[in-house]
């Protein structure tokens, strides 16, 4: 009787091309590490081409995403234990988003309107001690709630109103995850310290959110829904989660920007 000779474990193959890229230079493993994570760069310019204007092709954004990728995989360390889609999915973001800036397609005006609506934001939330309603917002700023409704679904165009960007300390510049997991080799308790009481403010944070916001956060963060996806659990259409979502994550920036923020 014949055993039959088990398949190749494709796991296993990665692990080989990692292992020959990082320690041989081999050129032909690195051509195959981007194409088994090139399923990635479409991911993320999904997600990142929610809400932009039509004239942004989806073409474009995986071509920007493309030179993340190939960046991901040259300064990636398998050593240092962390997963690798983790990392590359914050560079391929970031490479999106500086090309994104680069082009500089976003009027001035809109750019204008999100400064003032985080400002007004930021005031009234410090009046009130909890999160402003999109109402008491537009009372705020003078405006009607739809005007604002509107701003708000302008601003969501920008493509850069991403919680993803609030876990990178500003003082730090714009690292990637990656960049912020220390070696296990090294001791440095203040910063472990520093990450966890991150963690703890940001998820206070989200807790006092106003429960629609916390929800939309929750199921695109957390649960990688799409926006449409939570409009149709929500029952209202994706351009209003896009709405509430753009809300939500201002709210958090100015939380988080708060000096000396604790958990409450």
């Amino acid at each position: 009787m014949t055993v039959p000779t088990p398949a190749p474990n494709p796991l296993d193959r990665i692990e080989e091309a990692w292992r020959r890229f990082k320690e041989e230079g081999d050129e032909r493993s690195r051509g195959a590490l981007i194409l088994h994570y090139s399923p990635l760069v479409k991911f993320v310019a999904g997600r990142v081409g929610v809400g932009l204007p039509r004239n942004v092709e989806q073409s474009d954004l995986i071509s920007y995403g493309m030179f993340g990728l190939i960046d991901a995989i040259d300064k990636f360390e398998p050593a240092r234990g962390i997963k690798f889609e983790t990392y590359a999915v914050n560079r391929i973001k970031g490479a999106i988003l500086d090309e994104l800036r680069a082009l500089d397609w976003v009027p001035r005006s809109v750019r204008a309107r999100a400064r003032e609506i985080q400002r007004s934001l930021s005031e009234l939330e410090h009046q009130l001690h909890r999160s402003a309603t999109d109402e008491e917002l537009a009372e705020h700023m003078g405006l009607s709630v739809s005007t604002l409704q509107d701003q708000l679904g302008e601003i969501a165009t920008l493509g850069f109103v991403a919680l993803d960007e609030l876990v990178d300390p500003g003082e730090r510049g714009s690292a990637a995850i990656g960049d912020l997991v220390a070696d296990p080799r090294a001791v440095d308790p203040g910063g472990s310290f520093e990450q966890q009481e991150s963690r703890y403010v940001l998820i206070d944070a989200i807790n006092r959110l106003a429960e629609r916001e916390r929800l939309v956060i929750t199921l695109y963060y957390y649960e990688g829904l799409t926006l449409a996806e939570i409009g149709a659990v929500l029952g209202v259409t994706e351009s209003r989660i896009c709405q509430i979502h753009t809300k939500a994550v201002m709210s958090l920036r100015n939380r988080l920007m708060e000096p000396g923020q604790r958990p409450g």
